[in-house]
This record gives C-alpha cells, structure tokens and sequence, in this order.
C-alpha cells in the first residue's frame, strides 16, 4: 500500500510518524555532537543545555501527536498497512 491509498487519517498518523522520526533523529544528532565534546574534555554550555531541551521538547510533542493520530485509525488492516510502512 502507498501513502496515496491511505485514508485522511492515516496519512495524518504517517506524517505524524515522519515528525517524530525527524525530532528523534534532530535530538540525537545534537545529544551526539556534545557526547563527543565531553569525551575531548569539554562541557556543555548553558546553550547547548537549553537547545538540548528544546529539541527533546519538541519530540515529546511529536510523540504525543503520533500516538493520539494513531488512535484515530480504527480500521486494523489499514493499521496494519501503516505500521509496515513505517518499519
């Protein structure tokens, strides 16, 4: 199935999916680059500290919408269609 045989909701719960991998990989990414910076000897600034909740913030939000979005799509065979799609 692609996403143009989807329903309105599903493909509301694809996008969601697709935020929160994006916030995921974005929080990860940067949680990484200070991970490097303490193992040269470094610390994280203040900065670096508020954009890490930031971007954790923002996951958080995504999950949540991915969650409540996913509630949504009732019909199991397209739930089904949705979590292969995303795997």
């Amino acid at each position: 199935m692609s996403i143009d045989n989807l329903t309105k909701k599903a493909k509301t719960a694809y996008q969601a999916f697709q935020d929160m991998s994006i916030s995921k990989e974005a929080y990860f990414h940067f949680l990484q680059d200070i991970d490097v910076k303490y193992k040269q000897g470094g610390s994280a600034s203040i900065a670096e500290n508020l954009q890490l909740e930031k971007l954790l913030g923002v996951h958080d939000k995504n999950v949540i919408a991915f969650n409540t979005a996913m509630t949504v799509v009732e019909d199991i065979e397209e739930r089904h269609a949705l979590i292969k799609m995303m795997s």
